[in-house]
């Protein structure tokens, strides 16, 4: 997992009121949670922006003040006509306590059931893992070259190393769906 820096500002106003006004001034108010007690602080707009649209997943080296503590993002509100970032949560991590996090799945291979004439359709783009921060890896790489016309991949049929899956175990990942074209070409062989 890779580590991004980024440093905060304790705050001491709370509320709607606080918020917005840090949001005036590019700011971005957070909580960080798992230490026994809740710190409010805020962090500047432009500071976030390579932690929040990057595909990858993160671990956060935290500077708040004179406190220095590694964290990962639990949670991002947006809001819903601008899709500004209103609030970041932040959840402590250490190398003891395992952490659940969702990372981006990556497919490779060319599947069976492709070069038939079916279709390659990824259902879950990210799967929860679970597992001490350090181990956990930047993405969940799955093989179709296997994968034939009209099957599926279930998160039960994929294993990370030194995690483990937090997903619902019968959700389908990935799957080949049949096409008309692959449809037609199968009555044609019978």
């Amino acid at each position: 997992m890779k580590v991004f820096e980024l440093n905060g500002t304790l705050r001491s106003e709370y509320g709607k009121k606080a918020a917005k006004g840090l949001r005036k001034q590019e700011l971005i108010p957070c909580n960080l949670y798992g230490l026994g007690e809740n710190i409010t602080f805020a962090v500047e707009k432009e500071a976030v922006r390579k932690l929040v649209y990057t595909p990858d997943t993160m671990a956060v080296a935290l500077t708040i003040g004179e406190k220095k503590m590694m964290a990962v993002v639990k949670e991002l509100q947006f809001h819903p006509l601008t899709d500004n970032l209103l609030h970041i949560d932040f959840l402590a991590v250490d190398e003891k306590k395992a952490v659940v996090v969702e990372i981006p799945v990556q497919l490779t291979g060319h599947a069976e059931g492709v070069k038939a004439g079916g279709k390659l359709s990824l259902e879950m783009r990210k799967l929860k893992v679970r597992g001490i921060y350090t181990q956990i890896p930047d993405r969940v790489v799955v093989d179709v070259t296997n994968l034939g016309l009209g099957k599926k991949m279930a998160v039960s049929d994929i294993t990370v190393e030194n995690c483990t899956l937090a997903s619902v175990k019968d959700q389908c990942v990935v799957q080949v769906k049949t096409t008309r074209a692959s449809a037609t070409a199968t009555e044609a062989a019978e």
